[in-house]
């Protein structure tokens, strides 16, 4: 059932985002921060997409697919919180990537005060991290305005500058 914020709309992703996925993933200008690039195949975004209802139907939550209010139909992201392995730990990690279309409208900056209400509010959940690569200047300036800080690095691509790891703790955590 899809969830209705002030200007966006968020769902589970089902299988026939496949297409859109790939449109929003394969694109390179999504990917000017991504050390892996843009994705190559549809075989790749379905891999992707499995990988996605595998986590909400074990963990109940994940990315979501996001629409614009007026215009629910037309999914122009992927993003939210979901499980991911680093820094030797699992860890409850927010991300997204939005269609080129949806860039400079602040749609990263609702997704992300969202997930995290999801995350402290709904879930229970103690902290939220955020991976974002050094350069990507506009990413850092969205988790930093959710609330996040910078929490330590991960080197994570052979041959450049570590990632930053961005943290956020729930508000009561925060206090205690």
């Amino acid at each position: 059932m899809p969830v209705t914020a002030a200007r966006l709309t968020y769902r589970k992703p089902h299988p026939g985002d496949v297409q859109r996925l790939f449109a929003i993933f394969g694109d390179p200008q999504t990917n000017l921060f991504n050390p892996a690039g843009p994705m190559t195949s549809l075989a790749e975004a379905q891999r992707l997409l499995n990988r996605w209802l595998e986590q909400w139907a074990t963990q109940g939550y994940g990315w979501w697919a996001i629409a614009r209010r007026e215009a629910p139909q037309h999914i122009i992201g992927f993003g939210g919180i979901a499980p991911l392995n680093y820094l030797t730990e699992r860890r409850v990690n927010l991300g997204y990537r939005f269609a080129v279309e949806a860039w400079g409208q602040g749609y990263a900056t609702e997704v992300g005060r969202d997930a995290l209400v999801l995350a402290f509010d709904t879930l229970g959940l103690p902290q939220v991290f955020g991976l974002v690569r050094p350069d990507h200047a506009a990413s850092i300036r969205v988790l930093e305005k959710i609330g996040m800080q910078r929490f330590g690095l991960l080197d994570d691509v052979p041959g450049k500058a570590p990632s930053l790891v961005m943290r956020v703790c729930h508000p009561t955590t925060a206090r205690s």
